[in-house]
C-alpha cells in the first residue's frame, strides 16, 4: 500500500510551526503517523494540495492507497478499525464519525475546521482507495468509526465548579482522532487522547482474568504494589529510581532517566535522559527527552516537549510547554476560570470557546520565564519570549506575543544585571 500525504503548512500559535513538527506522545507528529502506518505502507508521496494529486498519471496512483492531511492525529487502534471497514467496501472511503460520538463532539470539534459536518456525520481528510486512480473518479463513501469513548473523571470538586455530581471528566477514546489546528489540540492529543487513553486501554484489558492474574503474580514476585509492578511500569536502560520514589502505572519511562527520592509519578510517559529531582509530583503528563524537573515541581495533565526545564516549586496544570524552554521557580499556571464565563482561546484571529471547564496555559519554544508569575487559564506565551521577574505582582492576564517580550523593553539587560543599575 502507498500513502499520499497532504502537507498542511499552517503555523500553530504560539509555537509558530506546522502541526506535523510538534510532539505528540514525545514524538513529532509526522513520525508518529509514520509509525502508525508502517505495518501497512511501503511507499510515500507528499503534495501541497489535493489538486496536485489529480494531475498525476494513473500509473503513479495505481494500487491500494491511503491519503491523509499531515495535521491529523490518529492512533494505531483507530486506523486499524478504519482500514478494516474501508477494505470491505471495495471503493473509495473517507473516515467519518457519528454525531453523538462523545469524544469527537466534546473534545475534537472545538477551535478547528478539519473535522466537519457532512449530512448526518462528521468527516475528515483521511481516505482509502483500493486503487488510487479512483480518487478523482468516485466520491468517497463515509465510513463511520466508533472511537469507543469512556467517561473518565480526573477531579472530584465542589459542585459549583462542575456538574451536579462534582465530577470533572473527559470522554476518553480507546481510538483517538484529532485535527491539530490549535495548541489546545496538543493538550488533548497528549492528555485525554494520549496518555489517558493509554491508561483506559490498560484498564480495559484488566477485565481479562488471565492478564489480571499474570500481573498480580508478578507483583507478588517483585514485592510491589499491583500498579507499581513491572507489567504496568515499563523502565528503560540505565535508569536510576530512588527507592523512596512512588511510581504507579501505566507508566512508561525511557533510558538514562534519574528519579529522586519522594517523587510521585502516576500514569505518565517520560522520555530519555530526563532528570526528576526529589519531591516532584507528576500525573497524567508527557515529559519529553532531555527535560529537567526541579525539586517539588508539580505537573498535572501537562506536556513538556524536549529539552525544557521546570524549576523548583512550579505548578503546571493542563498545560503545554514547547521545546528548549526554561520556566523559573515558583510559577503557577492556573486552570479554573473564576469568572462565570466559558474559557476561550484565539483561533484564526478570533476568540473561540474551547468547550472545557478547566484549562491551563501554553508556552512556546525557546522561552525564558522568570520566577513568581501567575498565569490566568488559557493564556499563551509566544515562542522566543522572555519574561522577567519584576517587582510588584507578576500576573499574566493576556497572551504574550514576541513583540511584548521583556528583552525588547530592557535592551541593556547586561548592564542592569551586572552593574546594578535600577530598572526604569
Amino acid at each position: 500500500m502507498k500513502k499520499i500525504i497532504i502537507r498542511d503548512q499552517t503555523p500553530i500559535p504560539p509555537f509558530n510551526e506546522p502541526a506535523r513538527d510538534l510532539r505528540i506522545m514525545n514524538t513529532p507528529l509526522w513520525l508518529y503517523q509514520r509509525n502508525v502506518l508502517s505495518p501497512y505502507c511501503r511507499e510515500e508521496l507528499e503534495f501541497n494540495s489535493f489538486e496536485e494529486i489529480s494531475s498525476l498519471p494513473a500509473t503513479i496512483l495505481a494500487g491500494e492507497t491511503i491519503v491523509y492531511r499531515d495535521n491529523l492525529f490518529f492512533d494505531e487502534f483507530l486506523f486499524a478499525a478504519f482500514i478494516a471497514a474501508a477494505r470491505q467496501l471495495d471503493r473509495p472511503a473517507q473516515i467519518a464519525f457519528a454525531k453523538d460520538d462523545a469524544a469527537i463532539a466534546n473534545h475534537a470539534l472545538p477551535v478547528q475546521d478539519g473535522i466537519r459536518r457532512q449530512g448526518e456525520v462528521y468527516v475528515a481528510d483521511l481516505f482509502y482507495c483500493p486503487n488510487g486512480s479512483q480518487m478523482t473518479e468516485e466520491t468517497p463513501q463515509p465510513v463511520i468509526i466508533d472511537t469507543l469513548p469512556r467517561e473518565m473523571g480526573y477531579y472530584h470538586v465542589p459542585t459549583y465548579m462542575a456538574n451536579e455530581t462534582g465530577d470533572l471528566a473527559f470522554n476518553v477514546p480507546l481510538r483517538s482522532f484529532l485535527s491539530v489546528e490549535n495548541w489546545v489540540h496538543i493538550f488533548i492529543a497528549n492528555g485525554p487522547f494520549g496518555i489517558f487513553a493509554h491508561g483506559a486501554r490498560v484498564e480495559n484489558s484488566l477485565n481479562r482474568l488471565p492478564l489480571m492474574a499474570k500481573i498480580f503474580w508478578r507483583s507478588l514476585l517483585e514485592r510491589k504494589q499491583f500498579l507499581s509492578s513491572s507489567p504496568l511500569v515499563v523502565v528503560g536502560k540505565n535508569t536510576q529510581i530512588d527507592p523512596e520514589a512512588v511510581i504507579q502505572g501505566p507508566t512508561i519511562i525511557g533510558d538514562n532517566v534519574t528519579i529522586g527520592p519522594g517523587s510521585v509519578i502516576n500514569a505518565c510517559l517520560i522520555g530519555d535522559n530526563v532528570n526528576i529531582m526529589q519531591g516532584v509530583q507528576l500525573m497524567l503528563s508527557v515529559i519529553g527527552d532531555g527535560c529537567y524537573l526541579g525539586f517539588r515541581a508539580a505537573l498535572f495533565f501537562t506536556t513538556l516537549m524536549e529539552n525544557s526545564l521546570v524549576a523548583q516549586n512550579t505548578c503546571l496544570q493542563l498545560s503545554v510547554v514547547g521545546r528548549n524552554t526554561f520556566i523559573g521557580a515558583g510559577n503557577t499556571f492556573t486552570d479554573f476560570n473564576l469568572l462565570p464565563k466559558p474559557l476561550r482561546v484565539f483561533h484564526q484571529g478570533k476568540l473561540r470557546e474551547v468547550g472545557l471547564p478547566v484549562l491551563g496555559g501554553c508556552v512556546g519554544h525557546n522561552c525564558r520565564i522568570g520566577s513568581g508569575h501567575v498565569f490566568y487559564p488559557a493564556r499563551s506565551i509566544e515562542s522566543d519570549v522572555v519574561l522577567f521577574a519584576k517587582s510588584g505582582p507578576n500576573v499574566i492576564t493576556k497572551n504574550v506575543t514576541f513583540e511584548n517580550s521583556d528583552h525588547h523593553n530592557y535592551p541593556d539587560l547586561h548592564t542592569v544585571l551586572y552593574h546594578h543599575d535600577p530598572i526604569p
